[in-house]
Protein backbone atom coordinates (compact mmCIF):
# COMPACT_ATOMS: atom_id res chain seq x y z
CA UNK A 1 0.00 0.00 0.00
CA UNK A 2 1.42 3.32 -1.01
CA UNK A 3 0.76 6.21 1.28
CA UNK A 4 0.95 9.56 -0.40
CA UNK A 5 2.48 12.31 1.63
CA UNK A 6 0.91 15.70 1.29
CA UNK A 7 3.23 18.60 1.63
CA UNK A 8 2.35 21.02 4.34
CA UNK A 9 1.82 24.39 2.69
CA UNK A 10 4.49 26.87 3.56
CA UNK A 11 3.39 29.68 5.81
CA UNK A 12 4.62 32.99 4.58
CA UNK A 13 4.98 35.74 7.11
CA UNK A 14 4.68 39.16 5.65
CA UNK A 15 6.69 41.72 7.56
CA UNK A 16 5.09 45.12 7.44
CA UNK A 17 7.22 48.22 7.98
CA UNK A 18 6.88 49.65 11.45
CA UNK A 19 4.89 52.83 11.44
CA UNK A 20 3.65 55.23 14.08
CA UNK A 21 6.87 55.12 16.07
CA UNK A 22 6.53 57.23 19.21
CA UNK A 23 8.24 60.55 18.92
CA UNK A 24 10.48 61.82 21.67
CA UNK A 25 8.51 63.99 24.06
CA UNK A 26 10.63 66.88 25.25
CA UNK A 27 9.65 69.70 27.56
CA UNK A 28 11.10 73.18 27.13
CA UNK A 29 11.30 75.50 30.13
CA UNK A 30 12.49 78.87 28.94
CA UNK A 31 13.32 81.83 31.11
CA UNK A 32 15.85 84.39 32.13
CA UNK A 33 16.83 82.27 35.16
CA UNK A 34 18.14 85.32 36.99
CA UNK A 35 18.80 83.24 39.07
CA UNK A 36 17.34 79.76 38.62
CA UNK A 37 15.68 78.45 41.81
CA UNK A 38 13.88 75.45 43.28
CA UNK A 39 10.54 76.66 41.93
CA UNK A 40 11.83 76.16 38.38
CA UNK A 41 13.10 72.69 39.20
CA UNK A 42 9.89 71.57 40.89
CA UNK A 43 7.85 72.84 37.94
CA UNK A 44 10.01 70.97 35.43
CA UNK A 45 9.97 67.71 37.40
CA UNK A 46 6.19 67.75 37.89
CA UNK A 47 5.49 68.45 34.23
CA UNK A 48 7.91 65.74 33.14
CA UNK A 49 6.33 63.20 35.46
CA UNK A 50 2.68 64.01 34.80
CA UNK A 51 3.03 64.19 31.01
CA UNK A 52 5.49 61.28 30.77
CA UNK A 53 8.11 63.36 28.97
CA UNK A 54 11.49 61.91 28.07
CA UNK A 55 13.33 64.96 29.36
CA UNK A 56 13.05 68.68 30.06
CA UNK A 57 15.37 71.23 28.49
CA UNK A 58 16.15 74.41 30.43
CA UNK A 59 16.53 77.21 27.89
CA UNK A 60 18.04 80.51 29.15
CA UNK A 61 17.01 83.41 26.94
CA UNK A 62 19.34 86.07 25.62
CA UNK A 63 17.18 89.19 25.42
CA UNK A 64 13.55 88.39 26.31
CA UNK A 65 11.12 90.68 24.45
CA UNK A 66 9.02 91.28 27.58
CA UNK A 67 11.79 92.02 30.13
CA UNK A 68 14.10 94.98 30.59
CA UNK A 69 17.44 93.58 29.48
CA UNK A 70 19.29 95.74 32.02
CA UNK A 71 17.67 93.81 34.89
CA UNK A 72 19.40 90.53 33.98
CA UNK A 73 23.06 89.78 34.64
CA UNK A 74 25.36 88.55 31.87
CA UNK A 75 24.17 85.37 30.15
CA UNK A 76 27.34 83.43 31.04
CA UNK A 77 26.44 83.62 34.75
CA UNK A 78 22.81 82.65 34.20
CA UNK A 79 23.83 79.72 32.01
CA UNK A 80 26.35 78.47 34.55
CA UNK A 81 23.81 78.62 37.37
CA UNK A 82 21.33 76.64 35.29
CA UNK A 83 23.98 74.02 34.57
CA UNK A 84 24.81 73.73 38.27
CA UNK A 85 21.14 73.50 39.24
CA UNK A 86 20.36 70.51 37.02
CA UNK A 87 23.64 68.58 37.22
CA UNK A 88 22.24 65.88 39.54
CA UNK A 89 19.16 65.11 37.41
CA UNK A 90 19.83 63.00 34.29
CA UNK A 91 16.40 63.91 32.88
CA UNK A 92 17.25 67.61 32.76
CA UNK A 93 19.42 69.21 30.09
CA UNK A 94 20.46 72.67 28.89
CA UNK A 95 19.42 74.15 25.55
CA UNK A 96 21.51 77.26 24.80
CA UNK A 97 20.22 77.96 21.29
CA UNK A 98 18.96 81.45 22.18
CA UNK A 99 22.24 82.48 23.80
CA UNK A 100 24.19 81.33 20.77
CA UNK A 101 21.86 83.08 18.34
CA UNK A 102 21.94 86.37 20.25
CA UNK A 103 19.54 89.25 19.80
CA UNK A 104 15.95 89.23 21.03
CA UNK A 105 14.78 85.74 21.98
CA UNK A 106 11.54 85.17 20.10
CA UNK A 107 10.11 81.76 20.92
CA UNK A 108 8.77 81.26 17.40
CA UNK A 109 12.24 81.63 15.87
CA UNK A 110 13.69 79.24 18.43
CA UNK A 111 11.10 76.52 18.07
CA UNK A 112 11.13 76.74 14.29
CA UNK A 113 14.86 76.06 14.34
CA UNK A 114 14.59 73.25 16.90
CA UNK A 115 11.78 71.45 15.07
CA UNK A 116 13.73 71.62 11.82
CA UNK A 117 16.77 70.16 13.56
CA UNK A 118 14.81 67.47 15.39
CA UNK A 119 11.76 66.39 13.34
CA UNK A 120 11.47 63.23 15.45
CA UNK A 121 10.78 65.27 18.60
CA UNK A 122 7.47 66.56 19.95
CA UNK A 123 7.99 69.70 22.01
CA UNK A 124 6.03 70.79 25.07
CA UNK A 125 6.60 74.44 25.94
CA UNK A 126 6.09 75.08 29.65
CA UNK A 127 4.68 78.39 30.86
CA UNK A 128 3.24 79.65 34.13
CA UNK A 129 -0.48 80.18 34.41
CA UNK A 130 0.16 83.92 34.69
CA UNK A 131 1.70 83.91 31.20
CA UNK A 132 -1.22 82.18 29.48
CA UNK A 133 -3.25 85.37 29.22
CA UNK A 134 -0.35 87.07 27.40
CA UNK A 135 -0.15 84.44 24.65
CA UNK A 136 -2.12 86.58 22.15
CA UNK A 137 0.72 89.11 22.32
CA UNK A 138 3.50 86.59 21.62
CA UNK A 139 5.42 86.99 18.38
CA UNK A 140 3.73 84.92 15.62
CA UNK A 141 1.68 83.00 18.15
CA UNK A 142 -0.64 81.50 15.51
CA UNK A 143 2.37 79.92 13.82
CA UNK A 144 4.01 78.97 17.11
CA UNK A 145 1.11 76.81 18.27
CA UNK A 146 1.64 74.66 15.17
CA UNK A 147 5.17 73.89 16.35
CA UNK A 148 4.66 73.15 20.06
CA UNK A 149 2.13 72.05 22.62
CA UNK A 150 1.77 74.64 25.38
CA UNK A 151 1.78 73.36 28.95
CA UNK A 152 0.19 75.70 31.47
CA UNK A 153 1.27 75.39 35.09
CA UNK A 154 -1.58 76.28 37.38
CA UNK A 155 -1.24 79.44 39.43
CA UNK A 156 -3.68 80.64 42.12
CA UNK A 157 -5.83 83.52 40.91
CA UNK A 158 -5.47 82.80 37.19
CA UNK A 159 -8.22 81.35 35.02
CA UNK A 160 -7.88 78.21 32.94
CA UNK A 161 -9.10 79.94 29.83
CA UNK A 162 -7.35 80.63 26.58
CA UNK A 163 -8.22 80.86 22.92
CA UNK A 164 -5.22 78.60 22.34
CA UNK A 165 -4.92 74.90 23.21
CA UNK A 166 -3.28 74.46 26.61
CA UNK A 167 -2.38 71.27 28.47
CA UNK A 168 -2.85 72.13 32.15
CA UNK A 169 -0.67 70.59 34.85
CA UNK A 170 -1.24 70.94 38.59
CA UNK A 171 2.05 71.79 40.32
CA UNK A 172 2.58 72.63 44.01
CA UNK A 173 2.60 76.39 44.33
CA UNK A 174 6.02 77.51 45.53
CA UNK A 175 6.30 81.15 46.60
CA UNK A 176 9.82 81.67 45.27
CA UNK A 177 10.81 84.18 42.63
CA UNK A 178 14.10 85.31 41.15
CA UNK A 179 13.37 88.91 42.10
CA UNK A 180 12.83 87.88 45.73
CA UNK A 181 16.16 86.04 45.75
CA UNK A 182 17.99 89.04 44.27
CA UNK A 183 16.43 91.27 46.89
CA UNK A 184 17.49 88.97 49.73
CA UNK A 185 21.06 88.91 48.44
CA UNK A 186 21.17 92.71 48.27
CA UNK A 187 20.04 92.84 51.90
CA UNK A 188 22.53 90.16 52.94
CA UNK A 189 19.79 87.64 53.81
CA UNK A 190 20.11 83.87 53.47
CA UNK A 191 18.97 82.20 50.24
CA UNK A 192 19.66 78.68 51.50
CA UNK A 193 16.95 76.22 50.39
CA UNK A 194 15.63 78.78 47.88
CA UNK A 195 18.23 77.72 45.32
CA UNK A 196 20.34 74.55 44.98
CA UNK A 197 23.46 74.54 47.15
CA UNK A 198 25.75 74.67 44.11
CA UNK A 199 23.95 77.77 42.83
CA UNK A 200 24.14 79.45 46.23
CA UNK A 201 27.88 78.80 46.38
CA UNK A 202 28.41 80.10 42.84
CA UNK A 203 26.50 83.32 43.57
CA UNK A 204 28.62 83.88 46.66
CA UNK A 205 31.91 83.13 44.88
CA UNK A 206 31.13 85.44 41.96
CA UNK A 207 29.61 88.18 44.12
CA UNK A 208 26.44 88.25 42.03
CA UNK A 209 23.47 90.50 42.73
CA UNK A 210 25.30 92.58 45.34
CA UNK A 211 24.63 95.85 43.53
Amino acid sequence: MVISKKKTPEIQIKVEPISGIRKKRVGILGGTFNPIHHGHLIMAEQVKSQLDLDKVMFMPDNLPPHVDAKSAIDAKYRLKMAELAIETNPDFEIEDIELKRGGVSYTYDTMKELTLRNPETEYYFIIGGDMVEYLPKWHRIDDLIKLVKFVGVERPGYRHRSEYPIVWVDVPHIEISSSMIREKIRHDCSIKYLVPDAVEEYIREEGLYRE
